[in-house]
Order: C-alpha cells, then sequence, then structure tokens
C-alpha cells in the first residue's frame, strides 16, 4: 500500500517499507533518544554480564578446560568467516544518510547468500581443521557449528535497520533473549554430560532464537534483488570495513589458534577463558554504548562542531568509567579467576596480569574506530587496519616461545607502545577530532588507573588471608571508592563526571515528562 506525502507542488509516494528507513523523525530529540538508549543498553548489557559470567561459572564446573579448548580452536578459525557474513553492510544500512527499501533488500539477499557460501565453506573445511589441530574430534564438531552462519546472515539487515531506528529497546530484548536461551541449552545439555557438545549447542541456540526474536520484533521485511537501485557504494563501503574487521578479527583471534596449535586443548582452554575474563567486562562496556553512539554520531555528520563535542564527551566518558574497570580486573585478577572459574583454572591469572597493559588503553583505542566508521572513512580505516593487525601479529610470534604469558605480555606491551599511537595519528589526520584531543582524552584519565590499581592492590595485600570471595568484597569497594574520590578531586574528571550526571538529570526529567503525559 503506498502512502502519499504532499510537499508544495510535488507529492512523493512512500511505501510502508521505506518508512522503517527513515531518520527525519530523530533528529527532533536525537539527544534524548541517545540518553534514554544508553540507558536502556547499558542497564540490558549489566543483566547479559550478570547472566554470562553466572552461567559461565556454571559450565567451568560442569567441563573441562579441554572442551573449552575444543570449541576455542574451531571458533577462532571460523570467527574470520563470520565477520565475512556481515560484510559490512550492516554499517552501511546505519551509516547512510538515506537509503531505500530496494538498497535494503539488495543487500539482505547478499548477506544471505554469503551466509550460505561460508556455511558451506565451514562444513568442507572440518577435516581439514581437525588435521590441523591434530584432533579428529573436531570434525563434527566443526560441521554443526556451521549453522550458525545461516541462522545469523538471516538477520544482519533487520538488526541495522533497528539501529538504525534507534530502538534501543527491541535491540536489548533480542540480545538478551537468545543469549538466555543459548546458555541455558547449553547447560541443560552439559548437567546431562553431553561435554564440549554443549557449547555447541548454547551457540545454535542462540542464533536459532535470535533470527526468531529479529524477524518477530522488527516488521520489516525484503523484496526480491532490483537491479540498478544505487547499491554499488553501499558494497564498496561494506567491503572495506569487512577487510578491516578482518585485520581486526586476526588480531583477537590468531593467538588462540597458535597456542592451540603448539601448546594443546588444555593451555589454549586457559588461555582463551582468561582473555574472555578481560574482553568481556570490556566488551560489556563498549558494546551498547557503541550501539548507540554510532547511530548518533551518523547523524552528527553535517555538524562538525557538535560532532566533536559529542565524540570527546563520550570518549572521555568511557576513559572514567572503563579505565578503573580494568585497573580492578588486574589487581583483583587471582579472586577473580578463582571465584568465577574455581580452583582448577587458577593458572589463569597470570594470562590475566600478562594482559594488564592491554587493558590500560584498549576502551579508548576501540571507540576511536567509531571516527572512521560514522564519517564513511571505510577505506582509511582498512589502511589503519592493514597496518595494525600485521603488528599485533608479530607481537604474537614474539612471545610464543614463552608460552601463553608471553604471548599476552608481548601483545599488551607492543599495543602500548607501538599500536596505540599509530592509531591516535591515522584517526585524527582529518575529521572534526583531532590527534591533541585524542591523546589529551587518554592522559588525563590515565590517573584514575593508577590510582584504583594501587589502592585495591595495597587493600589486597593486607587481606591475603581471606578467601577469594571476602578479598573480592573487600578490594572491590576500596578501589572503587578510590576512583570516586579521584573524580570529585581532579578537575578534568570532575567535568566529566558533572557531564554523566547532567546526562542522568536529563533522563529522569525525560522519564518525569511522559509519565505525566
Amino acid at each position: 500500500m503506498n502512502v502519499g506525502k504532499t510537499s508544495g507542488a510535488a507529492v512523493v509516494t512512500t511505501t510502508p517499507q521505506d518508512e522503517f528507513l527513515s531518520t527525519e523523525h530523530l533528529q527532533k530529540d536525537l539527544k534524548g533518544r541517545s540518553i534514554s538508549g544508553g540507558v536502556i543498553t547499558l542497564s540490558a548489557q549489566a543483566f547479559k554480564f550478570a547472566w554470562v559470567m553466572g552461567s559461565t561459572a556454571v559450565l567451568a564446573r560442569l567441563l573441562t578446560p579441554a572442551d573449552f579448548g575444543l570449541v576455542a580452536m574451531i571458533t577462532t578459525i571460523t570467527g574470520i568467516l563470520s565477520v565475512l557474513k556481515d560484510a559490512g553492510l550492516s554499517m552501511a544500512t546505519v551509516q547512510r544518510e538515506k537509503i531505500s527499501h530496494a538498497q535494503v533488500s539488495n543487500l539482505f539477499w547478499l548477506n544471505a547468500g554469503i551466509s550460505g557460501v561460508l556455511g558451506l565453506i565451514v562444513v568442507v573445511s572440518a577435516p581439514l581443521m581437525a588435521w590441523f589441530y591434530r584432533t579428529p574430534q573436531l570434525v563434527g564438531l566443526t560441521m554443526a557449528l556451521s549453522v550458525t552462519f545461516l541462522l545469523d546472515g538471516l538477520s544482519v539487515q533487520h538488526v541495522a535497520i533497528l539501529s538504525r531506528q534507534m530502538r534501543f529497546k527491541d535491540l536489548s530484548r533480542i540480545e538478551i533473549g537468545s543469549m538466555m536461551f543459548g546458555q541455558a541449552t547449553g547447560i541443560i545439555m552439559a548437567s546431562f554430560g553431553a561435554g564440549c557438545w554443549s557449547l555447541v549447542g548454547a551457540a545454535i541456540g542462540t542464533s536459532l532464537s535470535g533470527l526468531g526474536l529479529t524477524w518477530g520484533l522488527s516488521r520489516w521485511r525484503p523484496q526480491m534483488l532490483k537491479a540498478s537501485s544505487g547499491t554499488r557504494s553501499l558494497v564498496t563501503f561494506g567491503a572495506n570495513l569487512t577487510a578491516a574487521n578482518c585485520f581486526s578479527y586476526l588480531t583477537r583471534s590468531l593467538d588462540n589458534v597458535l597456542i592451540g596449535r603448539y601448546y594443546g586443548a588444555d593451555v589454549v582452554g586457559l588461555y582463551s577463558r582468561a582473555t574472555i575474563l578481560l574482553r568481556r567486562p570490556l566488551d560489556q562496556l563498549m558494546a551498547p554504548i557503541t550501539a548507540v553512539v554510532l547511530p548518533m554520531l551518523s547523524r552528527l555528520q553535517c555538524d562538525p562542531g557538535r560532532y566533536r563535542r559529542t565524540f570527546l564527551r563520550i570518549y572521555e566518558s568511557i576513559a572514567l568509567v572503563g579505565l578503573p574497570i580494568m585497573a580492578l580486573v588486574l589487581a583483583l585478577a587471582r579472586p577473580v579467576v578463582l571465584v568465577l572459574l574455581g580452583p582448577a583454572w587458577e593458572s589463569a591469572a597470570n594470562i590475566v596480569a600478562a594482559f594488564s597493559v592491554a587493558t590500560l588503553y584498549a576502551p579508548l583505542a576501540g571507540s576511536i574506530f567509531w571516527l572512521f566508521e560514522s564519517q564513511g572513512r571505510g577505506r582509511e580505516l582498512l589502511v589503519s587496519s592493514s597496518i595494525l593487525s600485521p603488528l599485533a601479529i608479530a607481537s604474537f610470534f614474539v612471545g610464543l616461545p614463552f608460552g601463553a604469558i608471553g604471548v599476552a605480555l608481548s601483545y599488551s606491551i607492543s599495543g602500548m607502545l607501538i599500536r596505540l599511537p599509530i592509531l591516535f595519528y591515522n584517526a585524527g589526520r582529518r575529521g572534526p577530532v583531532t590527534r591533541s584531543d585524542l591523546w589529551a582524552g587518554f592522559a588525563k584519565n590515565l590517573v584514575s588507573w593508577v590510582v584504583v590499581y594501587v589502592a585495591a592492590s595495597l587493600m589486597l595485600h593486607c587481606c591475603v588471608s581471606l578467601p577469594p570471595y571476602a578479598q573480592l568484597l573487600v578490594c572491590g569497594p576500596v578501589g572503587i571508592g578510590a576512583a570516586v574520590a579521584l573524580a570529585l578531586c581532579y578537575p578534568p574528571q570532575r567535568r566529566t563526571a558533572l557531564f554523566l550526571w547532567s546526562m542522568f538529570r536529563t533522563l529522569l526529567a525525560r522519564k518525569t515528562s511522559k509519565s505525566g503525559t
């Protein structure tokens, strides 16, 4: 059914499907939508974090490090194919100021076709993967996991449209619902002795439930393929973004591949759980913020001054919150590992400590990629990634002779001294945000990482005789208290804290006005 809209003498005809892609209504209250969306998404991430940590603790006691290691061997290799199934086309849908139903439909079918082909590639490569790792058991596990490629590929554009429309509540429902179903499936299977197959069941359950929820909440439906719809520029942007994401994934996963190849399933199981304990809090912090900030910055491309102010406020807010969290994870690595994973995983604490330097800069480095993506600088993002990724990979090989701890330590040090300065340089070459802006935001918040780490470490030294859970209950609040005290006394952080408080008050006012009406 067509809907006619009159504008002067001209009549513009749109379809109901086109309404799903319009963003004009968002400009009226972009700040309010962003704040409320951020709160919704952060709340959802807090719930997800608690659920994932709880389910991980349960699975760690039902399964062995080798069970996790077997699945980690597969997912670290197939993960790069998971990047390809998106093909950067979801961000193309979110970032583009104007986009048509025909264009998004073409992107949907392209995502579906790519995902199907990738699933077949995984099936065919299963024997090769088992040969590479010298583990025949991987054949069946790999073939089963191939199903997730097609399931995930069918929901890429639906999720992108929800993000473009800033429908954060629906996105949170999809993430929480699919995660709970998948993790519950894995726990039930593990309790019945399914071993590593329970992790496969969790992955398939998450993808299947996610597909159902996405299509149910997003009423958009694709049309058939249509030629000459102007899709080529979107595909070009997506191709650059995909190539950059592939480089990024190699950086995040090749270490697991190398350790699994040379040290076996037990060691890679310990290593993968250790990295997850560090990356999980970081991802839980950054994922919801990215989901809100990227659509918002994309809508602000035509206003450079507002774009710069918005980015820097969020950038410094991430530093204010993220650096103390990462400092706590470092200082309390051993009790965190013992409480969450159990005594059998104590060796993972040393690996967590070796990643300490990476946690110092990772939250801010991750946010810098927003500049490339929201400004449509796909080629520059690809160039930066093609420089940073080989440097990270080289650090893996440097540390590999020294075991899992050596890999973690080499990666962390090279990131702080080499990769971070390169990223700052490339990101600030053009656009509203300069290199000096990026360095200043990092430097002024570095002191909080030091203060929190010292406070928590000193208290841990005084509580060394207490059980691990008691150490967390005592030392955690001390570290948080140190961060709060610093934010109140140190002017640069106080200004950022006041900005966060103003956003909170805006949210309260928004809710009050809604309840009054």
